[in-house]
C-alpha cells in the first residue's frame, strides 16, 4: 500500500448556523459551525490522513476566522487560500424530524464567488494526484467560469472528482443542467446524491444517468442513496454497495464526508492519479464500502464533523460502523 498523495480541494466554507430553542421569547439562538462542501471535504480528508491542500477565499471577518482555525486544527494545508476582503458566506439550517437540513443562504457577493484567473495561476500541482471541486463554487459567478478554467489546466497531470451538490433555492437547477456535461468532460469521478439526480435528470433512473454521464465523459458515477447505500459505475460496470446503520444525529457533511472517504482509500492504494488507468470495479467497491462508513460516522454527531482516522479504525475494530 503506498503513501498517499496530496488531494487538492477547490471551492467555498460555509458558516452553517443551525436554529436552536432561545430562552427569551420571540427571540432566536443560532449556533454556528463552519461548514461548506468542499471545506467538509477537505477536512475529512486531512483527519482521515490524506494530505489535504484547500484553495479557498477566506474573509478576515469573524466567521472567515473559525473557518481558519477549524480547517488548520484539521491538518488542512491552507498555504494556497487567498486573503479575501469580502464577507463570508452564512447558512441557515433547519433541521426536520430525520436529521434532514433545509438551507437558506446569504451569499450575495460574498468571498467565495470571486475567484480571478491571477489567484489560481500559480497554484502548484506538482505534489498533487487528485484536485477535487463542486457545490456552488462550480455554479457562483463570477468565479464559476475561472474554477473550470482550473479544472481544465489540472486534467493532464491529476485526477477531477466533481460534487455537484445542487442547491435549486439558491441557484436554478437549469444552470446546473447547462453546465453538467462540461463538468463530466472535464470528471473522472463524479459524486452526487439521489436528490442531486432528481433535480438535474428528474424521472431518470440512476442506471440510465450513470450510462448518460459515461458517455460525457466522467469514468466513475457513484450516486449516494442515503439509508439505501450507494450505486457505483465504472464505465458502465456497476456495484451496489450497503449503507452502514447509524444513529443519526443529522445527515449535514455526510455526503462530503463520504467523497472524502471515496477518495482517500483511492489515493492510498496509489489508485489517483490521471485518468484512473489501474482502477478496477473490486477497487471501487472497496472504496465505497470504507465510505459509507465515514459517512455514517459523521451522521452520528451534530453537523459537518468528519471522524479523525483513529476513530474510524476504533470503531470498525469494535464493529459498530
Amino acid at each position: 500500500m503506498s503513501s498517499p498523495r496530496q488531494v487538492t480541494v477547490l471551492g467555498e466554507c460555509v458558516a452553517d448556523a443551525f436554529t436552536e430553542s432561545a430562552s427569551t421569547p420571540n427571540t432566536l439562538a443560532l449556533r454556528v459551525l463552519p461548514g461548506g462542501g468542499p471545506a467538509n471535504t477537505a477536512v475529512a480528508l486531512a483527519r482521515l490522513g490524506t494530505p489535504a491542500r484547500f484553495l479557498a477565499r477566506l474573509s478576515g471577518d469573524v466567521f472567515g476566522r473559525l473557518f481558519r482555525a477549524h480547517l488548520e486544527s484539521s491538518g488542512v494545508d491552507l498555504s494556497g487560500a487567498v486573503a479575501a476582503a469580502e464577507a463570508s458566506t452564512l447558512a441557515v439550517a433547519e433541521l426536520d424530524e430525520r436529521g434532514q437540513a433545509a438551507f437558506s443562504f446569504h451569499a450575495q457577493n460574498t468571498a467565495d464567488w470571486q475567484w480571478t484567473a491571477e489567484e489560481l495561476a500559480g497554484v502548484d500541482l506538482s505534489e498533487t494526484v487528485c484536485v477535487h471541486t463542486g457545490s456552488l463554487a462550480l455554479v457562483r459567478e463570477p468565479g464559476a467560469a475561472v474554477v473550470e478554467d482550473f479544472l481544465a489546466a489540472s486534467a493532464p497531470r491529476a485526477t477531477i472528482s466533481i460534487d455537484p451538490n445542487v442547491r435549486p433555492l439558491l441557484v436554478d437547477p437549469e444552470v446546473y443542467r447547462v453546465r453538467l456535461a462540461h463538468w463530466c468532460e472535464l470528471a473522472d469521478v463524479l459524486r452526487l446524491s439521489e436528490d442531486d439526480l432528481a433535480v438535474l435528470l428528474p424521472g431518470t433512473p440512476p442506471e440510465q444517468a450513470c450510462d448518460i454521464w459515461h458517455a460525457a465523459g466522467a469514468r466513475l458515477v457513484v450516486i449516494t442513496r442515503g439509508a439505501d447505500g450507494v450505486l457505483a459505475s465504472l464505465d458502465g460496470e456497476r456495484i451496489e454497495v450497503p449503507a452502514v446503520p447509524t444513529s443519526v444525529v443529522d445527515t449535514v457533511g455526510a455526503g462530503d464526508s463520504f467523497t472524502a472517504g471515496l477518495l482517500h482509500h483511492l489515493a492510498t492504494r496509489g489508485l489517483l492519479g490521471g485518468r484512473l488507468p489501474e482502477l478496477r470495479l473490486d477497487h471501487v467497491a472497496d472504496a465505497c464500502r470504507f465510505a459509507v462508513r465515514i459517512a455514517a460516522l459523521t451522521c452520528s454527531v451534530a453537523g459537518p464533523n468528519p471522524p479523525w482516522q483513529s476513530q474510524s479504525e476504533q470503531l470498525a475494530v469494535a464493529g459498530r460502523v
